[in-house]
């Protein structure tokens, strides 16, 4: 997973209460299991027509916003099913960093296992950054280790993260990689409970 620790990017207004996990990506996209690719395909029934051409008023459809790395969304973002899939879009589009006043759970604990950073601002804050990215300098600056969000007019915006969540994302480290850090650890406890337990494992007892 690739490492946060600051963002300085094109933030895209998507002001829309509810936005699902379908409208992140279609469920007629769910059989794939590889993360990349799915870029072309966020927001696909908003992006696209039927016939597969682009939407013009569709915000990610006009510049600046093609090369987006921020959203500023509306309310109960990521609502839906659980699809994991929706995460690994947002990312391979180039979507880093999510601010809105509130997640689901689900897809909230996704993003940070996939190396993006929601953050939940009070929706007085939200609407600011949100007039931020319809302007005409509409870049963010995202600071994870001092916890700030830098305005275009200097002006800074405080949000909190859990810590443990935030050194993961520091890191660059999602559970498996969280898990091998202590992988000399398992490895003796593996040994020792072989030895007192060898029933439990395939291999013969030495």
């Amino acid at each position: 997973m690739e490492k946060f620790t600051t963002l300085t990017g094109i933030a895209a207004p998507l002001n829309i209460i509810n936005i699902d996990t379908d409208m992140l990506v279609p469920k007629q996209y769910l059989k794939t299991i590889l993360r990349t690719g799915l870029g072309r395909i966020l927001f696909d029934e908003m992006r696209h027509s039927a016939d597969g051409k682009e939407i013009p008023d569709f915000v990610l459809n006009r510049e600046p916003y093609r090369s987006a790395k921020i959203l500023v969304a509306g309310p109960n973002f990521g609502c839906g099913s659980s699809r994991e899939h929706a995460p690994w879009a947002l990312l391979d589009f180039g979507i880093r960093v999510i601010i809105a006043p509130s997640f689901a759970d689900i897809f909230f604990n996704n993003c940070f296992k996939n190396g993006i950073l929601p953050i939940a601002l009070p929706q007085g804050d939200v609407d600011l950054l949100m007039t931020d990215a319809q302007s005409a300098t509409p870049t963010l600056s995202v600071d994870l280790e001092g916890q700030t969000i830098r305005r275009p007019n200097g002006a800074s915006i405080a949000f909190t993260v859990d810590a443990g969540l935030k050194r993961s994302l520091i890191l660059g480290l999602d559970e498996i990689g969280e898990s091998l850090q202590h992988a000399s650890d398992i490895e003796k406890f593996e040994e020792l409970q072989y030895r007192a337990q060898p029933w439990l494992y395939s291999r013969q007892a030495g």
